[in-house]
């Protein structure tokens, strides 16, 4: 209702849902709403405040989900695939459903994508207090569950009155757009504040533009890197998610052919450059190639663009061997540009580069540097072609699963994962040939994440095929999506690798002496009180069938090619069932991750291992 003054009184989710509706970014000229509407599961916390708001504005759209942590995740791949320029809020009622999204807002704020959570929360009032799935605390009245979200929140508010809300939102929205500080944001609403009415004025609801800056760096820095990178005899860049976010993919490719200076990628920075492209060595560090793993170990100079310096990227820092080993930071984030004792160039990977490549015109690393190069490109690409092609079993092994999945797919379809040994053996073997066809959340490295991951990437980009790749034990935490998939009619090409467990977390325990405790999907032995029994009868086929989706199962490699042939062909989502074997694996190139080993043991074999820890922990680097 508007009244005489101007303002409008409006309960305040009403008057949150329409300020959302009116929110939008803008960078280099380009303008998008900010927001693709809302993902949500209605309890008593949220059903007559955001649910009922959200009935009044069919423009602003509503997703069902069947799983709260799962349509975060959706949210999340959502803004990763638009390069943080948009993303979905998503809502639940108190109690479980607030604390279902807690381990999803803690995977977007760690990968530093935008997603804004509105869990339902306690009275305000008071009165009718403890409610139902309220926790109750004997030193405050005033906490809750959604006080979870605290430590995995960029920005986290409770509304306790409706006037709140103006001031709350607007530093959520900084909080959302800022390339630097971007991750989950958390409005918890109290459920009596949601359907409480307060006089908005009018100016709260107008068209709101965000401009995405992009922060040149301090010259005097730039300078310095430029002199540092004349200086060097073998510098090696890593590329991270920044480059790509930051839509630098271009002027990264323009500055290595420039410069002759190899490119190893991370986890979220594979894309940057196409993997053909002379300067690409590939992955780098723990699931790295041989090619980027080797030049890393000589390298005299890391410059690291867009990359938060991971232990996976950087081998536990066991990569760079080199004595007089400097690192360059190319980051939009102070956080990530001081790591390593760098020398911080704090701005946008694009303008960097580009103002970058212009103090360094006429540099060229040297031939022989170059030779070193091409050779190790060249035995990198006949290793990989030997995975591809090892014709192993049936089962047939995991990695020419993903030769098979990557030779069919098109040069813009995207393949998506994120959990177990499938993103190492992803990392190292997909040739990506566009900058979005490789969606792999590592930062958090969440299972369950692949299906949900594989909506947002689908709403995103319609037009583009997406391929996720999940193995069993992602698949039984959570497949609930594909039922949401199949009601908003959004295809999905699942291809689900079946190795009778947790096979990544198998490789791990042997390598530290415990063969593979607990990792196996099998029946109890009455015999050993082990789960060592026969393997669990899991028909995943049958179970993907019966929540909506076509099925197919496949045996050989040819029998997968068939599949992905009739899934093109399908009209909703596919899931593909193909059993590999899990001693079959992907080689370590000379790399490795600190995983403590048991410093005492009665067992042999984890005294073994112990003692090849303590040799590899002598490779670990200070860099001060």
């Amino acid at each position: 209702m508007t009244k005489a003054d101007g303002t409008h009184r409006l309960a305040m989710a009403q008057a949150l849902i329409r300020f959302l509706k009116n929110q939008y970014v803008e960078r280099d000229g380009r303008e998008t709403p900010f927001f693709a509407g809302v993902w949500g599961i209605f309890g008593h916390g949220n059903v007559a405040g955001i649910g009922q708001a959200l009935q009044e504005n069919p423009d602003f759209r509503y997703y069902q989900a069947r799983n709260e942590q799962a349509m975060v995740h959706t949210a999340a791949a959502f803004a990763k695939m638009t390069n943080r320029l948009r993303t979905f809020a998503c809502t639940s009622s108190i109690g479980p459903g607030a604390t279902n999204m807690v381990t999803a807002a803690a995977g977007a704020t760690i990968n530093r994508v935008p997603v804004l959570l509105l869990p339902g929360d306690i009275f305000a009032r008071r009165n009718v207090a403890p409610v139902l799935q309220q926790l109750e605390a004997s030193c405050s009245q005033d906490a809750s569950v959604n006080d979870c979200f605290k430590p995995v929140s960029r920005y986290w508010d409770r509304i306790s009155r409706p006037e709140q809300l103006i001031t709350s939102v607007m530093e959520a929205m900084r909080v959302l757009t800022s390339p630097a500080e971007t991750g989950a944001v958390t409005l918890a609403l109290p459920q009596d504040v949601q359907a409480e009415a307060h006089d908005y004025p009018a100016a709260f609801f107008e068209k709101r533009v965000w401009h995405i800056a992009r922060p040149r760096p301090d010259s005097a820095v730039l300078q310095r890197a430029a002199e540092w990178i004349r200086t060097s005899r073998a510098p090696l860049i890593v590329s991270g998610g920044g480059v790509i976010y930051s839509e630098a993919t271009g002027d990264l490719a323009q500055f290595a052919e420039q410069t002759g200076i190899p490119v190893g990628e991370t986890q979220a920075g594979k894309g940057s450059l196409p993997y053909d492209h002379p300067q690409n060595l590939g992955s780098i560090g723990v699931t790295g190639t041989l090619a980027a793993n080797r030049i890393a170990r000589e390298s005299d100079l890391v410059i690291a663009i867009g990359t938060r310096l991971g232990d996976f990227a950087t081998a536990s820092k066991t990569a760079f061997q080199h004595p007089e080993a400097r690192f360059v930071n190319i980051n939009v984030a102070e956080l990530d540009a001081y790591k390593h004792a760098a020398l911080p160039v704090v701005g946008d990977a694009q303008v960097t580069l580009r103002e970058l490549g212009g103090l360094l015109q006429g540099l060229r690393v040297g031939d022989e540097y170059l030779a070193q190069i091409r050779q190790l490109r060249q035995e990198w690409d006949a290793e990989a072609e030997r995975i591809f092609n090892l014709r192993h079993g049936p089962p047939i092994s995991q990695g020419e699963v993903i030769g098979v999945v990557n030779r069919f797919a098109g040069p813009k379809d995207v393949v998506v994962c994120a959990a177990g040994s499938l993103p190492g053996d992803l990392h190292k073997l997909w040739r990506t040939r566009d900058p979005k066809g490789y969606h792999l959340e590592y930062g958090y490295s969440c299972m369950g994440y692949e299906i949900a991951g594989g909506l947002g990437v689908k709403i995103a980009d319609p037009d583009r095929e997406v391929y996720v790749l999940v193995g069993d034990g992602s698949y039984l935490m959570m497949s609930s999506e594909i039922v949401t998939s199949v009601q908003e009619g959004i295809k999905l090409n699942i291809v689900l690798l079946d190795n009778h467990g947790f096979s990544s977390i198998g490789g791990l325990s042997k390598s530290v002496g415990s063969a593979g405790f607990g990792a196996e999907f099998r029946f109890r032995n009455a015999k050993t009180g082990q789960l060592d029994g026969q393997v669990l009868p899991i028909d995943f086929a049958a179970n993907a069938a019966s929540l909506g989706a076509h099925a197919i199962r496949a045996v050989t490699r040819e029998d997968l090619q068939n599949a992905l042939a009739e899934a093109r062909h399908q009209e909703r989502t596919t899931v593909i069932v193909v059993e590999v074997d899990p001693e079959q694996r992907v080689p370590a190139y000379e790399s490795w991750w600190d995983v403590p080993v048991a410093e005492v043991s009665g067992m042999e074999s984890v005294r073994q291992a112990r003692a090849e820890y303590e040799e590899q922990l002598r490779k670990e680097r200070r860099f001060l």
